[in-house]
């Protein structure tokens, strides 16, 4: 199988505590450097080609190296297809139907979204309080 000959760029919402930490470890995983970040909550950010950035902070996006804008499941599957210990997920998600689903249960997480990544935020904050003591204190 050739390389694909442009990255994906994956457009991302920083301002969540969620997706920055879904967003470091895809960032980790990629070996390869075929995903390129774009964090658009930043002033200035560009989002993908047609969307405003209030569109792009409320779904996850991917503009695929082809120039495809995908949107949900559809994004997180080209993320997926683009990581070698991924890509068996997106083979599952080419079954019939599966994808379908898929995008049933992100569009069932989004309103619950900015309720675990406050809870989130707050874990993580308590966790950087507490490891800021310890190093304070010592």
């Amino acid at each position: 199988m050739e390389p694909e000959p442009a990255r994906s760029t994956v457009y991302f919402d920083g301002s969540c505590p969620l997706c920055r930490a879904e967003i470091g470890y895809y960032s980790r995983t990629d070996q390869a450097g075929a995903l390129c970040f774009v964090d658009v909550s930043q002033t200035g950010a560009e989002p993908p080609a047609g969307l405003t950035q209030r569109q792009a902070l409320e779904r996850f996006h991917v503009c695929a190296g082809d120039g495809r804008v995908l949107s949900g499941a559809a994004a997180f599957v080209e993320v997926w297809r683009r990581l070698p210990r991924w890509r068996w997920a997106a083979r599952v998600a080419s079954l019939p139907g599966a994808l379908a689903v898929l995008e049933l249960g992100y569009r069932m997480f989004l309103p619950v979204r900015p309720f675990i990544s406050r809870g989130l935020g707050r874990i993580l904050q308590r966790k950087a309080a507490a490891v800021g003591q310890e190093s304070g204190g010592a």
